[in-house]
């Protein structure tokens, strides 16, 4: 018995040794992925591409043929330059090398509407996927740099957001930079991972003066930096308030700050005599609440039952009195709610202007913003307890969270301000795959209506299913469970599965009507109610998938120790 014993035990330690050098001899790289996905997306160049084209094709030829302190005053086209004095570097770089052939092609026209043709088109999707070697690389450094227990987990992750189907829909299909830009916000990720603080910052820096969307997750990077790099609480005992200076490590802030702020004088010195245009196109509240098409959050579901109260109200006359009482600002007349439907944009009419509400209370940017500032507090406290890598990628996913719930004038791309950051949580604990299969499955279904061409129906579809089913199964494989504290939700579990598989139908659905309004003229007078599906159905799974990470995040505290 004794020697059977000891060639089991030997036996154990050999396949676990096996195993170890397995991992340490195993390739994890993501070159394969770029040839494979650069494929793809060569052969999408002839496909559909959005107005988003002829913006960054005006970009580079305002870049390119005019000074510096005209470039955010321009207003030839509508495309104005509207993106952070960083992006318009990249532009101009860009433009340096447009071939000869490309430019007599029409690419750096300044002109009210762009005409161009194949060669153009060829030029600036080809940047595309050149720039996006900044997020392959960054995610190949993210996994090398990892301890070899979490390489496999950690691949999972970074071949997700490579092969992200959101990427290839908005950037690939539908024209923009994200995967550039994204990888350049990682590389901040990866260096707070890596406790490489002085990067962090100023790579965050450096991403917010590409693209100021970033800006939603500021409160997370300055609360982590602050309590990680510049506070010190080692040893410290407070008998008064003159102790709370000595915990600040002023060289570490003198650092920080002057990394911080020579990033943004190199960005904006240069354009000090336009700063009012500037600020002015990087922050145009005149724009209104929603988006032509309404992105899936809080908001989408406010208008729609401002639809569904202002249809039961003129169906159901008598319901006006007591909706009057609880809402002092609704109309008290049928005639009223007529006249404010037909002068006023309700939010279905696919425009991009203020949106009036006809039943319930009007929307400010300022309550838009309160709301968002008082979750994103919520959401950064527990970092000042707290400043593990763990907790701050928690507090960076929930900022990025409730600026697309409750921000004004939200894109529905801006889902991938919220999809990336959580991505990187899933391998630390199982319990946060329900809630992250939530929203990306919700969150990339929701950029369908960006491609409205039948051809992309498949192309979007197909992608978006295999990707969903490929990744939920690996990220349910590497993530870690905690057997002593595991508590399994069985209830939001499952009905997470039933969100998931009537994804299907109603994809179908939508798409059966978008075909056969070409057929029935009836159907053409409700074109915006494939829109208003999509966005509310969209909008319950992002809701609860919210839900349930901020309640992990802060009522689960064996979770994040």
């Amino acid at each position: 018995m004794a020697k059977a014993d000891v060639g089991q035990r030997s036996g154990k330690h050999a396949s676990s040794s096996s195993v170890v050098k397995n991992v340490k001899t195993r390739r994890y790289s993501l070159w394969n992925f770029w040839i494979c996905a650069t494929t793809l997306k060569v052969l999408l160049f002839p496909g559909y591409y959005s107005t988003d084209f002829d913006v960054h094709r005006n970009w580079l030829a305002i870049t390119n043929k005019l000074p510096m302190n005209q470039w955010y005053v321009e207003a030839t086209s509508q495309w104005t330059l509207d993106y952070p004095p960083f992006f318009a570097y990249f532009e101009w770089f860009l433009s340096q090398f447009v071939p000869k052939f490309v430019a007599d092609d029409g690419c750096l026209d300044i002109v009210p509407v762009g005409q161009f043709g194949f060669p153009t088109i060829v030029f600036q999707r080809t940047t595309v996927i050149l720039s996006e070697l900044v997020l392959f690389f960054v995610l190949q450094l993210f996994i090398n740099t990892s301890d070899i227990s979490e390489k496999s987990a950690n691949f999972v992750v970074a071949s997700s957001i490579v092969l992200s189907p959101g990427l290839l829909i908005v950037d690939h299909i539908h024209f923009q930079y994200n995967g550039f830009l994204f990888g350049i916000l990682i590389f901040s990720i990866v260096a707070a991972k890596n406790k490489r603080y002085l990067l962090c910052g100023a790579f965050f820096a450096i991403a917010l003066c590409f693209k100021h969307i970033f800006l939603y997750l500021a409160p997370a990077y300055f609360v982590f930096l602050l309590r990680a790099y510049v506070l010190d609480f080692t040893d410290f005992k407070f008998r008064s308030y003159r102790d709370l200076i000595s915990v600040v490590q002023w060289s570490n802030l003198i650092k920080l700050g002057s990394v911080v702020l020579a990033t943004f004088a190199i960005a904006f010195l240069p354009f000090y005599t336009t700063w009012p245009q500037l600020f002015a196109r990087l922050f145009p509240f005149s724009r209104g609440l929603t988006h032509a098409y309404w992105a899936p959050n809080f908001w989408a579901v406010y208008s729609f039952i401002d639809k569904v109260l202002t249809l039961l109200v003129l169906k159901m006359p008598y319901l006006q009195k007591p909706l009057s009482i609880v809402l002092t600002s609704m109309p008290t007349t049928t005639d009223d709610i007529l006249k404010r439907i037909a002068t006023n944009n309700s939010g279905t009419k696919g425009l991009v202007q203020d949106v009036f509400f006809v039943i319930l209370p009007q929307i400010t940017p300022k309550l838009t913003f309160l709301l968002t500032l008082f979750y994103q507090t919520l959401a950064v406290i527990p970092v000042l307890f707290d400043p593990s890598f763990k907790r701050f990628v928690g507090s960076l996913t929930l900022c990025g969270f409730v600026s697309f719930l409750f921000g004004w004038h939200v894109h529905e791309k801006a889902i991938m301000l919220v999809i990336i950051p959580f991505s990187f949580l899933v391998p630390f604990d199982r319990r946060l795959l329900t809630p992250f299969t939530l929203l990306a499955s919700a969150g990339y279904v929701s950029l369908f209506p960006l491609l409205y061409e039948s051809q992309d129906f498949l192309i979007k579809f197909l992608y978006t299913f295999i990707w969903c089913i490929l990744y939920f199964y690996a990220m349910s494989q590497t993530s870690k469970v905690k057997r002593n504290n595991f508590r399994r939700i069985f209830f939001f579990d499952r009905l997470a599965i039933c969100y998931y598989l009537l994804l299907i139908p109603m994809v179908l659905f939508v798409q059966g009507l978008n075909v056969l309004k070409y057929r029935y003229v009836t159907l053409q007078k409700y074109e915006f109610l494939g829109l208003m599906v999509y966005s509310i159905y969209c909008s319950i799974g992002v809701l609860s998938s919210w839900i349930g990470l901020s309640w992990l995040f802060n009522f689960d505290e064996p979770m994040w120790s």
